[in-house]
């Protein structure tokens, strides 16, 4: 798989950005902090419709037999990711899929380095502007595989694959009545019920 190299921070040198970002963390619980081309961004606490959303996602991968203890990657939610774009850059995307040895690849501030992601999906909320833009070049210039964003705002998935220095060459775009199919270098054969998703992902009410 694509790798992406990333300079292990001096532990001596000051990080302004990383500690305003954890004090902002501390004072606004559930809120996702994080910090993008020398950016702090702030995220409020997503909704029950975000979190159903996520757990749509999930069950197809699950049941694809991904992170069941046998199998060289693990599904999760909420892990940091490193980025190469500057020196305190970080994000936590909604879901990724990492090889199992992740854990050997921890770089600083909880965060792992991008060499070791094979994917990561984002369900979009009031951060809509993030997900489709900023985000979209920092994963690119991480070389993250696959970016899959769950677009609850038009009822859309896009799943995005072969990174290039600002953006991925290739966006696939998949509508309810429609699958997703997932490359096979996640680590399974996976398509994804956009209907499914869709539904989930949208207000009870």
């Amino acid at each position: 798989m694509p790798t992406a190299s990333v300079d292990h921070p001096c532990a001596d040198e000051p990080k302004p950005l990383i500690e305003a970002a954890n004090r902002l963390m501390d004072r606004l619980p559930g809120y996702r902090v994080e910090i993008i081309d020398g950016m702090i961004t702030v995220a409020p606490l997503r909704d029950g419709p975000h979190a159903d959303a996520l757990t749509t996602v999930m069950l197809p991968l699950l049941s694809a037999g991904l992170s069941d203890g046998d199998t060289e990657v693990e599904v999760l939610q909420g892990i940091g990711l490193w980025l190469p774009s500057g020196a305190e850059d970080y994000v936590i995307p909604d879901l990724a899929i990492v090889d199992a040895d992740f854990d050997e690849h921890l770089i600083e501030n909880n965060c792992y380095a991008p060499a070791c992601f094979r994917l990561v999906l984002e369900v979009t909320s009031e951060n809509y502007r993030t997900d489709f833009h900023h985000k979209v070049t920092a994963y690119a210039q991480a070389k993250i595989p696959v970016y899959v964003i769950v677009d609850r705002k038009h009822g859309r998935v896009h799943v995005l694959t072969e990174p290039l220095p600002g953006g991925y060459d290739r966006h696939e775009v998949y509508a309810p009545g429609q699958e997703a199919p997932l490359p096979a270098s996640i680590g399974a054969e996976v398509a994804l019920d956009v209907d499914e998703i869709v539904r989930a992902g949208s207000p009870k009410r």
